[in-house]
């Protein structure tokens, strides 16, 4: 008796319907530079190299991480393909870079062409809210590797940036951090949110304190800074920008700040919103622990010359944004 593909668990038909239903949510990304269809060995961009005297590409990877996990609970799956996008952006964003492509990758135990819609569903959405061209991916079967269920989901984004106005180097003595808000997790400490609270309660607990199921609050969708932060990009007092992932608010700041300065951080500034209280109080985790894991509603820092703050805080306010101060590099 012969043995086929199918049967050690790798379904071809199943691979190549999943790309015939996502080629439309791909194509409405596409800007004027993409000059290939999905589907090929490669997806080709034409650079705009009018548009730039000393152009510097930007490049970063990365994933969703466990929250993956609370989306399938839920068999929820159309938002962390936005969340996906979003982190890249704002990960390449510190740089002063604006996106140009992105590409995904699902690793899966079974593919099943509804959900990967689905996940490609958000990722076509957050690609267009950023002007960012979803040019190729890969969709891989590995059932010895993964479970059935489960999936992972990476994503590579490419960005530009004259390199005059690169973000890099600028931090100095007696700058000021202006904290934006988060709307919620985004995609760091779920391995610690998901131990503390789906150990006593199910996704679909309704918390009065959070106004939300226990799994709506969890898959509140990592949000892009793009379009706030943008036009504050070729400002001279922009000296720097934070993204606030795993190692909370020192530690991604740091990474920015010269090695002979620190971080004085007022951590009164402002109130941790209900989901990381409610976290905090669940779990009986210590404020120092909460703080190295959670960016506790603070999802992007931005650095900035003393002098500058009520300038920048006046053009956040046009974008509704209202900044907190939230210390300063000494």
């Amino acid at each position: 008796m012969s043995v086929s593909y199918k049967d050690a668990g790798v379904d071809i038909a199943a691979g190549e319907q999943a790309v015939k239903e996502i080629k439309n949510l791909v194509r409405q990304t596409f800007t004027p530079n993409v000059l290939t269809e999905i589907g090929l060995f490669g997806g080709c961009f034409a650079f705009p190299v009018k548009n730039y005297r000393q152009p510097v590409l930007v490049a970063s990877t990365d994933g969703v991480g466990t929250k993956l996990i609370v989306a399938n609970l839920l068999d929820r799956h159309n938002t962390v393909g936005q969340c996906l996008v979003n982190h890249c952006v704002n990960d390449i964003l510190t740089t002063g870079a604006r996106p140009l492509f992105f590409l995904d990758y699902i690793g899966t135990g079974q593919l099943k062409p509804a959900i990967t819609t689905e996940i490609i569903r958000g990722i076509s959405l957050a690609c267009k809210a950023n002007g960012c061209a979803l040019i190729g991916g890969e969709m891989a079967e590995m059932p010895d590797v993964y479970q059935t269920k489960d999936y992972d989901l990476v994503g590579t984004i490419i960005g530009v940036v004259e390199r005059e106005q690169m973000l890099i180097g600028r931090v100095g003595k007696g700058d000021v951090l202006l904290g934006l808000p988060s709307t919620g997790l985004h995609t760091n400490g779920y391995s610690l949110a998901r131990k503390v609270l789906l150990t006593k309660y199910s996704v679909t607990d309704f918390i009065p304190e959070l106004n939300a199921t226990i799994g709506d609050a969890l898959l509140a969708i990592h949000r892009s800074y793009l379009n706030v932060i943008e036009p504050l990009l070729a400002d001279p007092d922009l000296h720097g920008l934070s993204h606030i992932t795993g190692g909370g608010i020192i530690g991604n700041t740091s990474r920015i700040v010269p090695e002979n300065l620190t971080l004085k951080i007022n951590w009164q500034a402002w109130e941790w919103p209900p989901l990381f209280k409610f976290i905090q109080k669940t779990g009986e985790i210590d404020i120092e622990e909460m703080r190295r894991v959670f960016n506790l509603g603070i999802g992007m820092i931005i650095i900035c010359a003393a002098s500058a703050v009520d300038k920048f805080s006046q053009v956040l306010q046009k974008s509704g944004e209202k900044a907190v101060i939230l210390g300063e590099v000494c």
